[in-house]
């Protein structure tokens, strides 16, 4: 049990930096979306329809370059440590590959809104808020690769630290470009797009200066000669983040849908489901950022030779996520209602967002026991896994399953949201069993000699 115990105080140090960096994230389009709001519901409305294209192209793009973590913290625990450099310059050369398609992606993506009847008021705006915050694009991108090099040597208080940074230049960034101070263009809405493009910039900037001043970085001279582009190890890494960024895509394009699919049924529905979704998005974060750390861990102790305790840092990640989900399934159960009642003072909207919370209380634990297995079997670099098992859970089994309970009459009388968030619970249940089997699956190969 000591064993278990120490494990569980390194996951815990690695996590909570990594939580307090999401929480900062998350306060950052907290502010846009209330400054925004300010100027007119019109702006509002631009910042939230763009970033329903934004935010699936930087989750395809961190999916790809996560691959980083678990090469690096291998090569670390291996001691391997001269090749750790070379290994984060062809994450480098990834990077630059990827960044042109990414920014192509967000400038063509607003001729979508003409195929979906936008009016043109909001669509000029949506689009001009994407082509502003596309030039933060390349920082994103980069900044990626310098935060999966620092977490996969089990450095997590950078992306803290530079997370507070971000939150720093964003709220005047935004109120400049917003109401246009200090002779810079009036831009509304957009100017939140043109600050996050800022920001960006700025929280490359700072990485740069840390990883290049820190001393636990030293011996690594990252930002000495750049290696060479090397097809063969630019394609492992490609070949290895592809799967989980196709995986991050098909989680959260399923949340898409459902929203789409929601929407004929009117606008208390999709409120309900919108409150419903943005609090458990925040209790998320716990179970993601265990999962960041359990990644670390294992590949760590896999790179020194030692899978037994890769193993125990897989369970003990499992077993805090499940802890910690228990309790946030038990909070929310018991506080729906007033949960509800901080997002809108609808009442069809808070009875509707109270039942949905008591399921998303259910979905959490099996919610917690899918993103931490499958940050463990990141950590073995076995990805493709968990894109099949994620495309076969979330579109083959939980999407079919709310459609069938929310607009259908096969099995109950169609119900509506409900039967949606019942098709979550199927999908992310499905997911955190397979994803397990594979799991002990993958134990069994690392344990043979």
């Amino acid at each position: 049990m000591q064993s278990y115990w120490s494990e569980a105080r390194n996951l815990v140090r690695l996590a909570a930096p990594i939580l307090v960096a999401q929480v900062a994230q998350v306060a950052m389009s907290f502010v846009d979306t209330v400054m925004a709001g300010q100027v007119s519901a019109l702006d509002l409305a631009a910042v939230s329809v763009a970033s329903s294209f934004w935010l699936p192209i930087i989750l395809l793009v961190q999916g790809v370059i996560m691959a980083l973590t678990p090469i690096i913290s291998q090569l670390s625990g291996a001691r391997k440590h001269d090749q750790i450099r070379p290994a984060v310059h062809q994450g480098f050369w990834l990077a630059l590959l990827v960044i042109p398609l990414a920014m192509l992606a967000l400038y063509v993506s607003p001729k979508a809104l003409v195929l979906m009847e936008v009016e043109p008021a909001l669509a000029a705006k949506t689009a001009a808020f994407l082509h502003a915050i596309m030039w933060g694009l390349p920082a994103f991108t980069l900044f990626q690769v310098l935060r999966n090099f620092s977490e996969g040597l089990s450095h997590t208080i950078p992306t803290m630290v530079i997370g507070f940074v971000g939150l720093a230049v964003n709220i005047p960034a935004n109120w400049i470009f917003i109401h246009g101070l200090f002779g810079m263009p009036k831009l509304g809405g957009v100017g939140c797009g043109v600050a996050t493009a800022i920001v960006l910039w700025a929280m490359l900037l700072a990485m740069i200066c840390y990883l290049y001043f820190s001393r636990l970085f030293k011996e690594y001279a990252l930002f000495s000669q750049l290696a060479r582009p090397n097809g063969s190890r630019i394609w492992r890494i490609f070949r290895l983040g592809f799967p989980i960024a196709m995986a991050i895509f098909c989680e959260v394009t399923l949340f898409t849908v459902v929203a789409l699919l929601l929407a004929p049924l009117g606008a208390e529905t999709v409120a309900s489901h919108q409150v419903a979704l943005n609090f458990s998005s925040l209790v998320f974060m716990l179970p993601l950022s265990i999962g960041v750390a359990v990644t670390i861990r294992v590949g760590h102790n896999i790179g020194e030779g030692d899978p037994a305790q890769a193993k125990r840092a897989a369970r003990t990640g499992l077993v805090l996520g499940l802890t910690a989900a228990a309790t946030t399934a038990l909070l929310t159960a018991l506080l729906r209602h007033q949960i509800a009642d901080v997002y809108s003072d609808d009442p069809l909207v808070l009875t509707l967002a109270a039942s949905l919370l008591l399921l998303a209380a259910v979905y959490q634990l099996s919610d917690s026991v899918q993103v931490i297995a499958a940050a463990a079997l990141r950590g073995y670099k076995d990805t493709q896994a968990i894109f099949y098992i994620t495309l076969v859970a979330y579109w083959g089994m939980g999407l079919p399953a709310g459609v069938l309970l929310g607009m259908t009459d096969v099995v109950v009388p169609r119900m509506g949201p409900q039967g949606f968030w019942i098709g979550f619970i199927v999908g992310l249940t499905a997911a955190a069993l397979m994803l397990s089997l594979r799991l002990k699956l993958i134990y069994g190969r690392f344990a043979r000699p």
